[in-house]
């Protein structure tokens, strides 16, 4: 979702110095307060398809973003983070070479019960570096790569590594992709702040995982999420909860809250049924009530949860695979599986931030 990608900005201002000082002082949720100039999200916007998988460097701040839980040949669950960032440090057409005024970052992750290893990497545009490319579809910076293999994007592959992981897997759907919000255009904020955004969450996933020279065989589902946007945050956002899910009946949930100073937070999600019909969820249908917390970190946050949908009948509580599953970037926050019991059975990602 838009605010968890917008962390890592101040990180690559105070590194690159494209920020100014007052700026740069006034943390995440101040972050973005100069858009003049970038294209603005719109509910008049439609999107396209495979077009919309590419970049929209008009726009301020983007980003591909995979998750996938996976099981071994052994039955144990593995999951895998893949994440590319690109910001735009001023507007206007893509300068050449050093010249260039993006920024791109990319975060990788791995987690089994008892292990997490995180990843990060930074890139300039212009040089060769990082990008994005259509035709075929290609995304990456260094050596991590998301590629296509099928003109229609059908399937992907994906790889990245770490000082102590790595892995390699294949990613196929036949499903469209899905729409959230009003047919894409995503709120954030009842004071109007908003995304484009997508998910690709009928992805199979197969491939290997190698966690400390010891290589795994895994098979599993894998949710892809794009997005795009030039707004700041609400001043008064301080940070968010964030879910995928892949139910057993085949069902798909993605929710998310954003939290606000005044504790009146942000509610948003999607029902996405077996047959890939979404339905938006407005803020008032969902309950989401955090439960057992756990130190990580220096930070207490909650790795179990309620999350109640009650006109779909939905009750289930979510536990985390792994709770030390905090992901140790430049600015970091806790990223990880979860497995879901109650009314559904399942399995998905969990992402927190702000704690």
């Amino acid at each position: 979702m838009i605010t968890k990608r917008l962390y890592w900005l101040v990180l690559s201002c105070l590194l690159l110095s494209a920020c100014n000082q007052d700026e740069s002082a006034q943390g995440f949720a101040g972050l973005g307060t100069q858009v003049d100039g970038f294209a603005q999200v719109s509910a008049d916007t439609r999107l396209a398809f495979p077009e919309d998988f590419g970049k929209h460097p008009e726009y301020r701040i983007e980003w591909w973003y995979i998750t996938a839980n996976l099981t071994d040949s052994e039955g144990e669950v593995i999951g895998a983070q893949w994440t590319l960032f690109r910001q735009a440090l001023a507007p206007g057409p893509e300068q050449p070479g050093w010249a260039n005024q993006h920024l791109w970052l990319g975060h990788a992750g791995i987690t089994r019960h008892n292990q997490h290893y995180s990843a990060e990497t930074y890139a300039r545009g212009g040089i060769g570096q990082a990008g994005v490319e259509m035709a075929p579809f290609k995304a990456w910076i260094d050596d991590w790569q998301l590629q296509s293999t099928t003109a229609d994007l059908n399937q992907l592959s994906l790889s990245a590594r770490g000082d102590s992981f790595s892995y390699s897997l294949t990613l196929s759907t036949e499903a469209d992709p899905v729409l959230h919000g009003d047919k894409g255009f995503s709120l954030k904020s009842d004071t109007g702040q908003a995304s484009h955004y997508f998910s690709q969450p009928f992805f199979t996933a197969e491939g290997q995982v190698q966690i400390d020279e010891q290589t795994y065989a895994v098979t599993g589902q894998a949710w892809m999420d794009r997005e795009w946007s030039s707004q700041p945050l609400a001043a008064d956002q301080q940070g968010w909860d964030w879910f995928s899910m892949h139910l057993d009946s085949g069902d798909k949930l993605m929710l998310f809250r954003l939290r606000h100073t005044d504790g009146a937070h942000y509610y948003s999600g999607t029902w996405i049924s077996a047959a890939g019909v979404a339905q938006p969820l407005s803020p008032d249908q969902i309950q989401m009530t955090p439960g057992t917390s756990h130190a990580v970190a220096g930070r207490h946050l909650p790795i179990q949860w309620q999350l109640e949908i009650p006109h779909l009948g939905i009750e289930i509580e979510t536990q985390a695979i792994n709770p030390n599953a905090w992901m140790d970037t430049g600015i970091p926050y806790w990223e990880g599986p979860i497995r879901i019991s109650g009314s559904h059975s399942g399995v998905g990602y969990l992402e927190m931030t702000g704690y």
